[in-house]
């Protein structure tokens, strides 16, 4: 486990890598859908840029923004997959 008294600039960098390694995932899954998945791409650096503004109080908050973002994207990926 990672301290929790990281940097804020620190906590940002994590939480950037995890949301690239999703959108890499979903271009591999999405190759069909390509204009669904620009407008995916779109969503999702609009979230990026939301997370940054604010200062990190802590941590924990900052988890908890990211796993909200994480559950939007998964009901995204399920939507698209129903519409093949």
């Amino acid at each position: 486990m990672l301290h929790l008294s990281i940097h804020p600039t620190g906590c940002r960098q994590q939480q950037q890598q995890q949301q690239q390694q999703q959108q890499q995932h979903q271009q591999q899954q999405q190759k069909h859908q390509q204009q669904q998945q620009q407008h995916q791409q779109q969503q999702q650096q609009q979230q990026q840029q939301q997370q940054q503004a604010p200062m990190l109080r802590s941590s924990s908050f900052s988890r908890q923004q990211q796993q909200q973002q994480q559950q939007q994207q998964q009901q995204q990926q399920q939507k698209q997959q129903q519409q093949k």
